[in-house]
Protein backbone atom coordinates (compact mmCIF):
# COMPACT_ATOMS: atom_id res chain seq x y z
CA UNK A 1 0.00 0.00 0.00
CA UNK A 2 1.43 3.28 -1.01
CA UNK A 3 1.26 6.42 1.36
CA UNK A 4 0.74 8.66 -1.49
CA UNK A 5 -2.39 7.18 -2.89
CA UNK A 6 -3.61 7.58 0.58
CA UNK A 7 -4.81 11.21 -0.26
CA UNK A 8 -8.39 11.05 1.62
CA UNK A 9 -9.30 11.55 5.19
CA UNK A 10 -12.35 9.93 6.77
CA UNK A 11 -13.49 10.00 9.89
CA UNK A 12 -14.84 6.22 11.31
CA UNK A 13 -17.28 6.87 14.27
CA UNK A 14 -18.79 4.06 16.95
CA UNK A 15 -22.00 4.24 18.51
CA UNK A 16 -21.29 4.65 22.10
CA UNK A 17 -24.37 4.08 24.76
CA UNK A 18 -23.83 6.58 27.75
CA UNK A 19 -25.73 7.40 31.04
CA UNK A 20 -26.60 10.58 32.54
CA UNK A 21 -26.31 11.59 36.13
CA UNK A 22 -30.29 11.14 35.99
CA UNK A 23 -29.96 7.64 34.42
CA UNK A 24 -31.30 8.49 31.40
CA UNK A 25 -29.56 6.57 28.66
CA UNK A 26 -28.64 8.10 25.37
CA UNK A 27 -26.75 6.86 21.84
CA UNK A 28 -24.47 9.31 20.46
CA UNK A 29 -21.76 8.85 17.54
CA UNK A 30 -18.44 9.79 18.52
CA UNK A 31 -15.20 9.18 16.91
CA UNK A 32 -13.01 5.96 16.88
CA UNK A 33 -10.11 7.07 14.28
CA UNK A 34 -9.18 9.45 11.58
CA UNK A 35 -7.51 8.03 8.78
CA UNK A 36 -6.24 8.22 5.50
CA UNK A 37 -7.49 6.34 2.68
CA UNK A 38 -7.81 5.96 -0.85
CA UNK A 39 -10.85 5.81 -2.83
CA UNK A 40 -11.30 2.48 -4.96
CA UNK A 41 -14.50 2.90 -6.28
CA UNK A 42 -17.43 4.59 -6.47
CA UNK A 43 -20.49 4.34 -8.06
CA UNK A 44 -24.55 5.27 -8.04
CA UNK A 45 -26.78 2.23 -8.49
CA UNK A 46 -30.64 2.73 -8.90
CA UNK A 47 -33.05 0.67 -8.29
CA UNK A 48 -37.23 0.34 -7.80
CA UNK A 49 -37.75 1.57 -4.55
CA UNK A 50 -41.85 1.26 -2.65
CA UNK A 51 -42.54 4.78 -4.72
CA UNK A 52 -40.40 4.68 -7.62
CA UNK A 53 -36.89 4.80 -8.85
CA UNK A 54 -34.18 5.25 -5.57
CA UNK A 55 -30.13 6.35 -5.73
CA UNK A 56 -27.74 4.32 -3.62
CA UNK A 57 -24.35 5.48 -3.36
CA UNK A 58 -21.74 2.64 -2.95
CA UNK A 59 -18.02 3.90 -2.20
CA UNK A 60 -15.05 1.32 -1.18
CA UNK A 61 -12.69 3.16 0.45
CA UNK A 62 -8.75 1.74 0.79
CA UNK A 63 -6.81 2.10 4.62
CA UNK A 64 -3.94 0.83 6.15
CA UNK A 65 -5.31 -2.01 8.65
CA UNK A 66 -6.88 -1.14 12.01
CA UNK A 67 -7.95 -3.38 14.00
CA UNK A 68 -11.38 -3.45 15.79
CA UNK A 69 -13.42 -1.74 12.49
CA UNK A 70 -17.23 -3.79 12.07
CA UNK A 71 -20.32 -3.26 10.31
CA UNK A 72 -21.43 -1.20 13.21
CA UNK A 73 -19.48 1.66 12.30
CA UNK A 74 -20.13 4.25 10.09
CA UNK A 75 -17.82 6.40 8.04
CA UNK A 76 -17.91 11.03 7.89
CA UNK A 77 -17.04 11.72 4.40
CA UNK A 78 -16.90 14.93 2.43
CA UNK A 79 -20.01 15.88 4.96
CA UNK A 80 -21.60 13.04 3.73
CA UNK A 81 -22.64 10.34 5.79
CA UNK A 82 -22.10 6.18 5.02
CA UNK A 83 -22.92 3.03 6.71
CA UNK A 84 -20.27 0.19 6.56
CA UNK A 85 -21.44 -3.08 4.78
CA UNK A 86 -18.35 -4.79 4.86
CA UNK A 87 -14.78 -4.79 6.50
CA UNK A 88 -12.52 -6.84 4.25
CA UNK A 89 -8.73 -7.35 5.28
CA UNK A 90 -6.22 -6.61 2.45
CA UNK A 91 -3.27 -9.79 2.52
CA UNK A 92 -1.72 -10.22 6.95
CA UNK A 93 -3.20 -7.19 8.27
CA UNK A 94 -1.83 -5.32 5.69
CA UNK A 95 -4.81 -2.42 4.72
CA UNK A 96 -8.35 -2.80 5.49
CA UNK A 97 -11.00 -2.49 2.25
CA UNK A 98 -14.39 -0.51 3.63
CA UNK A 99 -17.31 -0.73 1.89
CA UNK A 100 -20.04 2.00 2.49
CA UNK A 101 -23.61 3.47 1.31
CA UNK A 102 -24.74 6.66 1.61
CA UNK A 103 -26.77 6.69 5.04
CA UNK A 104 -30.47 6.93 4.01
Amino acid sequence: MQAGKLDRKICIERLTETVSATGAISNTWTTFTIARAQIVTQSATEFLAGFGEAESGTIVFRIRYLAGITTADRITYAGQLYDLKEVTEIGRRRGLELRAVVTA
